[in-house]
Parts: C-alpha cells; sequence; structure tokens
C-alpha cells in the first residue's frame, strides 16, 4: 500500500487527468481554443501584436505563452511579437503607487497596444480588478479581448470577444488547462504562419 504522501500525489494526478479528460470533451472549449489562434494568427499577419497579463500563477503562464511566440515552440522560425505586461517591475510599480493596482495593466496596454492586437487576460477567478480594467480599455481600441478563466460566468466573460473557460473548480487545474490550451494555440498559429 502507497504511504500517503503517494496517495496524494496519485490523488492530484487523477484530478488532473479527470480536468483535462472534461476539457478534451468540452466541444466549445476546443473550438474556442482554435479561434482564439486564428484570430492571433489574423493580427499576427497584419502587423500586430499580443500582449498578455495575469496575477500570480497567471503571470508566470503570461510570461510563459509570451516566451513560447517570442522564441519558438516546436521548432526554429521567425519571432512572433508578444508582450507579457506582468514583466517591467519599474512600470507596475510606478504604475502601482500613482494610479493604484487596478490599473497596473492597463496604463501598459495604452501605452503598448494598438487596434487589430489581441489581449489575453488571464484569470481563474474571472474577476480580477485590474483585468476587467484592461478588458474595458482593450475594447475601447478597438484590441480583440481574450480571456482564459473558468467555464462558470464571470465578469470577465462579458468583456471577452473569446472566452476560454475551464470546467473544473479548483485553481491549480483550472491554471494546468490554460497553459495546455496555450501551447495548442501556439501550436496553430506556428502551423498558420509557417506551415510548421
Amino acid at each position: 500500500m502507497a504511504d500517503l504522501r503517494e496517495t496524494i500525489v496519485l490523488d492530484h494526478l487523477r484530478k488532473s487527468r479527470e480536468a483535462m479528460a472534461r476539457s478534451e470533451q468540452d466541444a466549445a472549449l476546443v473550438a474556442v481554443t482554435a479561434k482564439i489562434a486564428e484570430k492571433i494568427s489574423q493580427s499576427l499577419k497584419n502587423g500586430g501584436k499580443v500582449l498578455i497579463a495575469g496575477n500570480g500563477g497567471s503571470a508566470s503562464d503570461a510570461q510563459h505563452i509570451a516566451a513560447e511566440f517570442i522564441g519558438r515552440y516546436i521548432t526554429d522560425r521567425a519571432p512572433l511579437a508578444a508582450i507579457a505586461l506582468t514583466t517591467d517591475t519599474s512600470a507596475l510599480t510606478a504604475i502601482g503607487n500613482d494610479y493604484g493596482f487596478d490599473r497596473v495593466f492597463e496604463r501598459q496596454l495604452r501605452a503598448l497596444g494598438k487596434k487589430g492586437d489581441v489581449f489575453i487576460g488571464i484569470s481563474t477567478s474571472g474577476k480580477s480588478p485590474n483585468l476587467l480594467a484592461t478588458f474595458k480599455a482593450a475594447r475601447e481600441m478597438g484590441i480583440v479581448c481574450v480571456g482564459f478563466t473558468r467555464a462558470t460566468d464571470t465578469p470577465m466573460h462579458a468583456l471577452c470577444d473569446l472566452t476560454l473557460g475551464v470546467p473544473a473548480a479548483e485553481t491549480s487545474l483550472i491554471q494546468q488547462v490554460h497553459i495546455t490550451a496555450a501551447h495548442a494555440i501556439c501550436a496553430l498559429v506556428e502551423r498558420d504562419l509557417f506551415g510548421i
């Protein structure tokens, strides 16, 4: 019989597998993932860029996704324009100090974004005030709004053109599906732009 520590590991792996299986069987999630990749490909083909933001673990995911576009995902190819709005500590602290934490991404988006870009906001709760403010700004600017969140209705859903809603309740499981879906998006974008 496995000891308690191994049982905890196995329980986590089982819950992760079940969350992935639910996501795989969710036709709407699969379809929106493909549509997000299509919107990103269109933006990049037209000289646009992808801007990405989130808090905590979702901030790390924003950086991870941007790195996949700028570096490479599957094979060598030209770099793709992507910016994680979570990385500039001087901008984050200046904006947070002068305007409040709710505007740390919105101010950067207004400075760096333009019509036709794609903004991906990542929030497992779907109600992070700084992301909601950024989605509102993006809509005003003609930037495509993509939300990575949970499947249940959240304030983010109403502000997004496309919402990748994960059918899970636990934050860690939602994050796992977010990054897996992001990898699928990167693969589709590389295929669209480079035939990879």
